[in-house]
């Protein structure tokens, strides 16, 4: 099947291809709202797939291209080459490799290409010496089905933080994905019940921010498809159930030299935390607002971003408690020096999430920005004029306000790029704008007798 001009790495897919009686492979992509696509094709067309790409209609994609500029052409990285475990029987498997989407009038990657967006942000970062690693921590909810198989909001458990069974019910659920993301070649650190009913978390090694993003796609696709085996629905979604806590996608962040030395570590100082690191810390803080758009872009992400639910609003930072919108974790050691972002939920686009949380960072980094000295009392605690004093601003309370701060961002429209920028905001505008309109159940219990 090999011959001429394929990488090594090209090759090696091919051959497992063969090995593992692959039948059939998905090339994933992921549109501009972070929802993953993919064109299936019999596995004999990896080989055409790696020398001519396999062409698709963009203009069918959410937010990539008009009618008339339609052609498009998705290119496999064979580095992300994975057998689905969901898939796999004796006979026969199935496999996945994530895209780079190429616009074929011009031969360049596509502008719209969310993972495009991100590499970008990399390009930038090894500009200034510097390789970016990441890790996320996605919560989710699983959730019976109804008789005909539609999502409930009704739990199979009753279990609570780093419960044990008979309560934490779906635990043999939890070991079954973990078996599947492992068998996709994850490394998996911990895993377990989170805060609410039905709530999880599994946590995945650190690694370079591009595999990363490509792994945050692959976790909820491989979560999905196995709570389905058990007649469950896993959501995403960052507030499903009023009044309980909802679901945030923490996400830790370093930068590292070409030596291969943490530049977010410093031994000297009182928090082990670099100058570089600092100035990182205070882009993001600088630029929060427009941030949140992008990792928090949903109507529903706002209902989870209040205060009382353990959600960061608070635009801040600390060392000790996680009320800050930033947070200094604990390192064992220097290379485990890095900064926590709490606020992006699992509704993002991991792709740009990161790449505006990196350009962000970098600008602080270009700007020599001072962090503000960390807040280590407990912030939701503090009443207004408290906050006032200690100069801490709140998020946007709504994805309308959060677009807004976008719109008024340069240098984060300019992350993001005119292509992407516009789409994603005329997309949001939409759905906040929908979101007003409606009239809830809320609303009618109270009233509509009363008036």
């Amino acid at each position: 099947m090999t011959s001429g001009n394929l990488t090594t790495a090209e090759e090696h897919v091919l051959e497992e291809i063969e090995e593992k009686d692959v039948d059939f492979l998905r090339l994933q992509f992921t549109d501009i709202l972070g929802t993953v696509k993919n064109v299936s094709v019999p596995a004999r067309q990896a080989e055409k797939a790696f020398r001519e790409g396999i062409y698709f209609d963009g203009s069918s994609i959410e937010g990539f291209v008009r009618i008339q500029e339609s052609d498009m052409r998705l290119k496999p990285d064979p580095e992300t080459f994975a057998v689905l475990p969901w898939r796999t029987n004796e006979e026969s498997a199935a496999a996945r490799m994530i895209c780079d989407v190429i616009n074929t009038s011009t031969g360049e990657p596509f502008e719209g290409d969310p993972r495009y967006v991100l590499k970008q942000a990399l390009e930038r970062a090894k500009e200034m010496g510097y390789t970016v690693n990441a890790a996320p921590e996605p919560e989710f909810f699983l959730f019976e089905e109804d008789e005909e198989g539609r999502a409930t909001t009704k739990t199979n458990d009753a279990g609570g933080y780093f419960d044990l069974a008979p309560k934490d019910l779906a635990s043999d659920v939890r070991r079954d994905i973990i078996y599947g993301l492992e068998n996709m070649g994850f490394e998996i650190e911990a895993s377990h019940h989170e805060v609410a009913e039905g709530q999880h978390e599994i946590n995945f090694e650190y690694d370079d921010a591009l595999s990363t993003a490509d792994n945050v796609g692959t976790f909820r696709t491989v979560v999905r498809a196995i709570a389905a085996e058990h007649d469950l629905h896993a959501t995403f979604m960052p507030k499903p159930i009023a009044r309980i806590n909802g679901s945030g996608m923490h996400t830790h962040i370093s930068l590292f030299t070409e030596d291969g030395e943490n530049a977010f570590h410093d031994g000297d100082d009182e928090f082990d935390l670099s100058d570089t690191a600092k100035s990182f810390l205070a882009g993001i803080l600088d630029h929060a607002d427009a941030i949140t758009a992008i990792s928090n872009p949903t109507v529903n992400s706002y209902k989870r971003l209040v205060p009382g639910y353990e959600a960061p609003v608070y635009v801040a930072w600390s060392d000790r408690n996680r009320s800050a919108l930033i947070r200094r974790p604990a390192a064992r050691t220097p290379a485990a020096s890095r900064i926590e972002l709490r606020s992006p939920d699992p509704s993002c686009n991991p792709y740009l999430a990161l790449a505006v949380m990196i350009h962000a960072g970098l600008d602080g980094i270009e700007k020599d920005l001072e962090a503000p000295d960390p807040v280590r009392e407990n912030i939701y605690e503090f009443d207004e004029a408290k906050r006032e004093e200690y100069g801490i601003d709140t998020l946007p309370a709504n994805l309308g306000e959060a677009v807004e701060a976008l719109e008024a961002d340069e240098a984060m429209l300019e992350a993001l790029g005119d292509h992407v920028s516009e789409k994603f905001i005329e997309a949001k505008k939409q759905e906040f704008g929908d979101y007003i309109v409606e009239v809830s159940e809320w609303e009618l219990d109270r009233y509509l007798e009363t008036f």
